[in-house]
């Protein structure tokens, strides 16, 4: 595994010298390479590549020795690296073995936070810390984790008090324990990562995506940083532009004495970034000074991990991040402002799905008048619905455009979250599991409610504004929404039109032939009319669709007729992209 080296299966991916495939080692360890890369401070890390992955579906979900034979060895790569050792003291090693495709997919898949802890290494971190509490937190959370990912628990097991209760609890439900041999539960956790990329959720996710559904994942397994430490200690989430508005501003949350799981998870309610200005105000400004770079090096808005461990700073991950409709199109406008990007990569960087999203209706302020909200929290992605309030993912798969209302939302909520029109929660703040999948879907959300708040709602009818993180009961009507008006549609507008392979007008001059594709389906009942080949100009609300565009396009259009321009533009630009 020398440096350098990108057709090995595990990789110590901060010492590659040459850029790695994303392809090869996720996104999650390229973060780490490229961060490395930069100077910033990154824990050790090796990754097992998406090949193993998928020679581990083809071997049976077999992982073949000689595979955990490399990964032994790079594990004693970060024993070097750290001074500490997997499974004893006094300097015990702990590591996260985390997921990380390809393509992002933002909570979709498994991590396995601390291990290597056992009652032997509980003992030496509580003594090298002097905290034990510490030590018994980090053993806890890591069994808890291990019971549900592993061993395969349903039971909720992270409010247990103590790793005894969560021992039993595991034994009691699944008849298995969590073993000792940190070697042992290693080659149980990969397996584990591996299979979660052809769970339910990841299969749903990247069917909603049109994501090949084979694509597997790698596995980063990285030294432990410690967010549970002490008083000095904490983790939290930076996005270096708001993926609400798309402002040029750090938005983020910070949870003091927290692991990043505690985070992600939705179950507690993290503190604004702000805080970590205000108390550790140097800090602050180091992870400010960081995120400046990732973004400038990165030509886009960067979704950040971190934890502070004792007062000290390390980058976990940094990735494009997921952004509301209204925030793509800011981003996207600003970074040609900015020099950064050209015209022609912001068009490519909104879709035209976001734009239709964009221009769907809001909360008509009139109607609202002086009713007052009956749940209220913080808008984690914008935007309005109305439908009946349903408290499992199952029930909104059931009730399509339902309004899906939980105490906080996981992985295994993504189906019920993709058919919902909108999404509630109890806990958790805007960096949480909920807020992050409903933005990168554009549902619109509200989170942390409040306790009680679904009980509230479910079975009733409802209008969420998501926008001002306000909940009606009832129906409350709406708005249309238009692009006039909005400076950074009209200049993305302007643009597609100079780009797009396809001329978009929003009438024709008289006596033009046009061919009509509404009339033609209702003629025929064919969902894809055939286009005349003689065909240069079309109309028709199919030809507003991403199939309609395609086949236009396909067919030698050249003159597409529609009152909503943008989207067909933006559509036009990525077919003939994908098509070159």
């Amino acid at each position: 595994m020398s440096a350098g080296v990108v057709d090995t299966t595990v990789l110590r991916i901060c010492d590659v010298e040459g850029e790695p495939s994303r392809e090869l080692v996720g996104g999650k360890a390229w973060s780490l390479w490229r961060m490395s890369r930069l100077g910033l401070r990154v824990p050790p890390a090796i990754v097992i590549t998406t090949r193993s992955c998928a020679e581990y579906f083809e071997q049976g979900r077999v992982l073949s020795d000689a595979l955990f034979d490399e990964i032994v060895d790079g594990v004693r790569y970060l024993e070097e690296r750290t001074g500490r050792t997997l499974g004893s003291g006094p300097h015990p090693l702990l590591v996260s073995v985390r997921s990380g495709a390809a393509i992002s997919m933002p909570g979709m898949m498994d991590t396995i936070l601390n291990l290597g802890i056992n009652e032997t290494t509980e003992a030496a971190l509580a003594d090298e810390s002097g905290r034990p509490d510490f030590a018994a937190d980090v053993r806890r959370r890591f069994c808890a984790l291990y019971g549900k990912l592993v061993a395969g628990s349903i039971d909720d097991l992270e409010d247990l008090p103590d790793t005894a209760a969560v021992l039993t609890a595991i034994e009691a439900e699944t008849g298995h324990t969590v073993p000792d041999d940190p070697i042992e539960t290693l080659r149980n956790a990969v397996a584990a990562v591996f299979d979660s990329s052809r769970s339910r959720r990841a299969k749903a996710y990247r069917a909603h995506y049109g994501i090949p559904d084979d694509i597997g994942t790698a596995v980063t397994i990285q030294a432990m940083v410690f967010g549970n430490l002490d008083d000095d200690s904490g983790t939290g989430v930076l996005f270096t532009r708001n993926p609400l508005s798309g402002a040029r501003e750090p938005y983020g949350e910070y949870l003091p004495r927290g692991q990043g799981e505690d985070v992600v998870s939705g179950r507690v309610t993290p503190r604004p970034l702000t805080w970590l200005a205000d108390n550790r105000s140097a800090l602050h400004d180091e992870l400010i000074t960081a995120a400046d770079l990732l973004d400038r090096e990165g030509r886009d808005a960067q979704d950040i991990e971190f934890t502070v461990q004792d007062g000290t700073l390390y980058l976990l991950q940094s990735r494009a991040a997921k952004r509301t409709a209204q925030a793509a199109v800011r981003i996207a406008t600003t970074l040609v402002d900015e020099g950064v990007i050209d015209p022609a990569t912001a068009c490519e960087r909104v879709t035209a799905d976001q734009i239709r999203h964009l221009l769907r209706p809001s909360i008509d302020p009139d109607e609202v008048g002086d009713t007052r909200p009956v749940a209220a929290g913080v808008s984690a992605s914008p935007g309005y619905a109305v439908g009946l309030a349903v408290g499992t993912a199952e029930e909104a798969q059931q009730h399509p455009g339902s309004i899906l209302v939980r105490e906080s939302t996981s992985p295994e909520d993504v189906h019920g979250m993709i058919a919902a029109a909108a999404v509630i929660t109890e806990n958790g703040g805007s960096t949480s599991h909920a807020a992050v999948v409903s933005r990168a879907l554009d549902t619109p959300c509200v989170v942390g409610c409040g306790s009680g708040a679904a009980a509230s709602l479910i079975g009733r009818i409802v209008t969420v504004d998501a926008t001002g993180g306000h909940v009606y009961d009832g129906e409350i009507g709406g708005r249309a929404t238009s692009i006039d008006g909005d400076p950074d549609l009209a200049a993305l507008l302007g643009w597609a039109r100079d780009l797009a392979p396809i001329t978009v007008v929003d009438g024709v001059a008289d006596g033009g032939e046009v061919f009509d594709g509404d009339r033609a389906i209702a003629e025929t009942g064919d969902e894809s009319p055939t286009i005349p080949t003689a065909a240069q100009t079309v109309t028709g609300s199919w030809f507003d669709t991403d199939a309609g565009v395609r086949a236009a396009l396909d067919a030698g259009v050249t003159t597409i007729v529609t009152t909503n321009p943008l989207p067909v533009l933006l559509a036009a630009i990525a077919h003939g992209k994908a098509a070159r």
